[in-house]
């Protein structure tokens, strides 16, 4: 009787091991979530504004011009690029000199970091302000990332 129990015993605990072992799952990485942020500013002659953002993980990254005023078809300085925060300082990665209202910056953010947008004046907001057809341009950037 007690050998018909302990095998009884060591049978179903074998099933349960068994079982427990033959069952294996593989973890899903979650998939980052895109953050949207808004960037709005005012460029006067000669000048240059910078917008940090922050990634919390690799991913893609799209800065967009979204806006430009008074009239949309006037060029800005527009630059996507890596921000140190201790020092102030935008190093520029990709830079378009003549952007439009709708340019579009793509890039990939190997990990967590800090990145920045520079907009800055091409040489039209001086001249728009010389020829009195502006006293400044507004802008708006909308970036997209990790």
């Amino acid at each position: 009787m007690f050998r018909r129990m302990t095998c009884g015993i060591l049978l179903s605990a074998m099933t349960a091991l068994t079982a427990a072992c033959g069952s294996t799952t593989t973890p899903t990485t979650p998939t980052p979530v895109a953050t949207t942020e808004t960037f709005t500013g005012t460029l006067n002659p000669a000048s240059a504004n910078l917008h940090s953002f922050i990634t919390l993980t690799g991913g893609a990254v799209s800065a967009t011009l979204t806006t430009v005023g008074p009239d949309p078809a006037q060029s800005v300085g527009f630059s996507l690029g890596t921000y140190n925060s201790t020092l102030g300082i935008c190093t520029v990665v990709l830079d378009n000199p003549a952007a439009i209202q709708a340019a579009v910056f793509n890039a990939t953010a190997s990990t967590t970091g800090f990145y920045c947008v520079r907009m800055y004046d091409n040489g039209n907001v001086a001249t728009a302000v010389t020829n009195g057809t502006a006293q400044n341009f507004t802008y708006t950037v909308t970036v997209k990332h990790p």
